[in-house]
């Protein structure tokens, strides 16, 4: 199921205005200078916004996502036409050969049983190219970021397309290892209120390694966020 923050038209339309600091794609834009790729797939690409960098940059880019109101809002961006678009997931890609594999966000988080994550992590391995890395950020759970996703913490009013859209997160469940909150819109124009349910995964890292070495990566690194110091993984995999 895809979230309705990504799947629902009117939110999709609004994503990007509504969380403009992306800081954190010119990390993984360093990482693709960092290993000379050319040939780059965007797991879970949203609303193309890291594709559309790469692709500025004259990477081969390939952009898959499971949610057509994203992928519509992405194909009308700068650059949008150098990439590849796919509406999908891992484990519907057709025959590739890229020799870097990208997960960003949450990404990483949105599959909820050891069965998903491994079919995901399988079609990766299946795209790149003998040697081609996969990398991906999960967040730290002893960080206990979910504690921030409070009202109080992201409430914000901003000017979106000629009207006045509020937002804000509420904390729904917390069962570790899975955390569940809710995202609510209200739309001056026509006073529309939109909700947006998503549950994401917290693993360990020891966890996130072993499914990674069982589909055949060799774990290379396990770095640091640079946006979020302290709060995330960012895994290094080597398809062997």
């Amino acid at each position: 199921m895809v979230d309705a923050l990504f799947g629902v038209p009117r939110l999709a339309a609004v994503y990007d205005a509504l969380d403009p600091d992306r800081g954190d794609l010119e990390h993984y834009a360093a990482i693709v200078r960092e290993f000379g790729a050319g040939r780059v797939l965007d797991v879970g690409c949203g609303t193309g916004e890291l594709s559309c960098l790469l692709a500025g940059a004259g990477v081969d880019v390939t952009g898959v996502d499971p949610a057509a109101a994203s992928l519509e809002v992405a194909r009308g961006k700068e650059f949008a036409d150098r990439v590849r678009w796919l509406h999908g997931d891992a484990t519907t890609l057709p025959a590739l050969r890229v020799e870097l594999a990208l997960m960003t966000g949450n990404v990483a988080q949105v599959f909820l049983t050891t069965e998903e994550w491994a079919a995901t992590v399988h079609g990766v391995h299946q795209a790149l190219e003998p040697g081609g890395r996969f990398v991906f950020e999960t967040r730290i759970p002893a960080r206990r970021g979910w504690e921030e996703w409070t009202r109080e913490n992201t409430h914000q009013v901003r000017e979106i397309n000629g009207e006045t859209v509020e937002v804000w997160t509420d904390l729904v469940e917390v069962r570790l290892p899975y955390v569940t909150f809710r995202a609510t819109y209200n739309f001056s124009s026509d006073g529309a209120v939109l909700t947006s349910d998503s549950t994401l995964w917290f693993r360990e890292r020891d966890e996130v390694e072993q499914s990674l070495t069982a589909a055949g990566f060799a774990v290379d690194d396990v770095r640091e966020a640079p946006d979020r110091p302290g709060k995330e993984y960012v895994f290094v995999a080597r398809k062997l």
